[in-house]
């Protein structure tokens, strides 16, 4: 299990940081017109600006500026699965979505909690 989830490249992060960001703010992250591109899961938010998949017209660009930590858990890209909440998904999904926290928290730097996320844990 060790390393399962290791980046191919070393990673050097900074401390994460528990700096509030306003929905508005997470919106406003997306990728759009070279801006900062921001994608939060269970409550924290990531920043994904290197990552060509997540720019305008790269695969996860849905994610993009939103909480998409239901379709993370359901591996979605549907539109109307980007949402905050996961609380209700089966117990398998909920793994997955905990392997995501994984996956993210070792390539990219946490940035901030999104302002009143009641989906953190």
């Amino acid at each position: 299990m060790t390393g399962k989830f290791e980046p191919k490249v070393p990673v050097n992060l900074d401390p994460p940081k528990d700096d509030p960001i306003s929905p508005d703010e997470l919106a406003k992250a997306n990728g759009i017109d070279g801006g900062r591109c921001y994608v939060a899961i269970k409550g924290k938010v990531y920043d994904v600006t290197g990552n060509k998949a997540y720019q305008p017209g790269g695969s996860y660009h849905i994610f993009a500026g939103k909480d998409a930590s239901r379709a993370l858990g359901k591996t979605s890209t549907k539109p109307e699965d980007v949402q905050a909440d996961w609380h209700d998904l089966e117990d398998k999904e909920k793994s997955t979505l905990d392997d995501w926290v994984t996956f993210f928290s070792k390539r990219y730097n946490i940035v901030g909690v999104v302002e009143g996320a009641t989906n953190m844990e």
